[in-house]
């Protein structure tokens, strides 16, 4: 993986992670409730869940393509196809311009760690994403190095911003402007997963 690649996995995960939905509402829900140290909580519990995603994303890619390498451009091609079906479906063209109502976590005993946690376990639209992202690029051949840089990069991009969003954002305006925008916010986040499609295909084609 070459640091280009690396660069778009950064970014896209960074937009992700910014989108406000179900994530943040919780996070900025345990914030007021719990006060800071539950929102710092549920932002590295977030963060697990996700670098758990992308590591099981990332290592059955792998196995997949060490145990079948002619199936790689296959792979390759199929992620492509994903990365543009998400981008277009982050555009919510046709979409009704109603908010979206996210369901309420429960917080247990154990805090804001087991609710930021479950709320990105329990979201398999996670690993499709990671799917779409990994395997245009991965190769069957990838190392325990790449493996890990691709998986910390995304749980760490994922922790950083909503550790952010409990110690800095919470009850700020900006908050109240990410809500506002939060469609425009999808809309960005499409048009840039496009267009790393489109640079996918670019440097695939024969």
């Amino acid at each position: 993986m070459d640091f280009l690649s690396w660069l778009q996995v950064l970014t896209v995960c960074a937009l992700g992670a910014m989108s406000p939905g179900p994530s943040l509402a919780v996070v900025l829900r345990n914030t007021v409730k719990g006060g800071k140290r539950q929102g710092v909580l549920t932002g590295l519990g977030h963060g697990l869940g996700i670098f758990f995603y992308a590591a099981l994303v990332v290592t059955g890619l792998s196995v997949v393509l060490a145990a079948a390498p002619q199936i790689e451009m296959i792979v390759s091609y199929a992620g492509i196809v994903l990365l543009f079906w998400l981008g277009y479906s982050f555009l919510g063209i046709g979409r009704s311009s109603e908010p979206e109502k996210y369901q309420e976590v429960t917080i247990s005993g154990h805090g804001g760690f087991v609710s930021g946690f479950l709320i990105a376990f329990f979201n398999p639209k996670i690993a499709a994403f990671f799917l779409a992202l990994f395997a245009p690029f991965l190769r069957g051949d990838a190392g325990a190095l790449e493996k890990s840089i691709l998986a910390v990069t995304v749980g760490s991009v994922d922790t950083l911003w909503y550790v952010f969003v409990a110690l800095i954002l919470s009850g700020s305006v900006m908050t109240k402007v990410l809500e506002k925008h939060a469609q425009n916010i999808e809309r960005l986040i499409g048009c840039f997963l496009l267009l790393v499609a489109v640079g996918f295909l670019y440097r695939l084609w024969p």
